[in-house]
């Protein structure tokens, strides 16, 4: 059981401090650039070989990858499975309610008068409303904290967090969204997953043998 907001951060410190690290150089590069030169600064780097790699990293942030891994985690332990599955709606529902809230454009109507200009991986299908902010970049830092929290090895939490990060960067790499976007996603992403996991996990029941057993494991 655990203490709270303190004890959650002190088992994700392996994400969490590298993360609050770009998240600062992050901010300082939104208030010494534009939109359209930090856009442009990512979409002007690109090859064959990024083009065909990119679209598969994306999917990592994708709501069927955490659901996937939530029905995998249930066969060995109800706990964690439940953690993660909660994690991701409540962190989902509130990139939705932004996202709709906001309704802010994506780069491709954005920048409609200089398509010409951006680089697009061909046969892509790009989105072009409710940009802001990045749902795959909330999933994939959102389940990057609960798998940090569950996993014995807390070192684990470096590794997650770059593929979180690299996540977030496929999302701008395949002008699906601004770098903005990709920013406040993961904030919502950390931020909402942690005040729950400190809530929720405090909880007697979730702690009992019961839940920390699952259809193929008995406690």
């Amino acid at each position: 059981m655990n203490a709270g907001a303190k004890d959650v951060l002190y088992k994700i410190r392996y994400l969490f401090i590298p993360y609050i690290l770009v998240l600062c150089a992050s901010l300082v590069i939104k208030l010494l650039f534009t939109r359209s030169q930090i856009y442009f600064a990512v979409n002007g780097i690109h090859s064959d070989f990024a083009d065909s790699v990119e679209p598969y990293i994306t999917h990592i942030g994708d709501g069927l990858t955490v659901i996937a891994l939530s029905v995998i985690l249930v066969l060995f332990n109800y706990r964690a499975a439940f953690l993660m599955i909660t994690s991701y709606a409540l962190t989902a529902l509130t990139a939705q309610i932004l996202k709709y809230s906001f309704d802010m454009p994506r780069p491709k109507v954005y920048f409609g008068n200089q398509l010409d200009k951006i680089h697009f991986v061909k046969d892509l299908y790009i989105l072009s409303v409710h940009s802001f902010p990045s749902g795959h970049t909330v999933t994939a830092f959102s389940a990057g904290v609960v798998i940090t929290y569950l996993a014995k090895n807390k070192a684990w939490g470096a590794v997650l967090f770059f593929v979180a990060l690299m996540v977030g960067y496929s999302r701008m790499y395949l002008s699906q969204h601004f770098f903005e976007d990709v920013t406040v996603g993961s904030v919502v992403g950390v931020l909402i997953t942690v005040i729950w996991l400190s809530y929720i996990d405090r909880k007697e029941f979730i702690n009992s043998p019961r839940w920390n057993q699952g259809l193929l494991k008995r406690a």
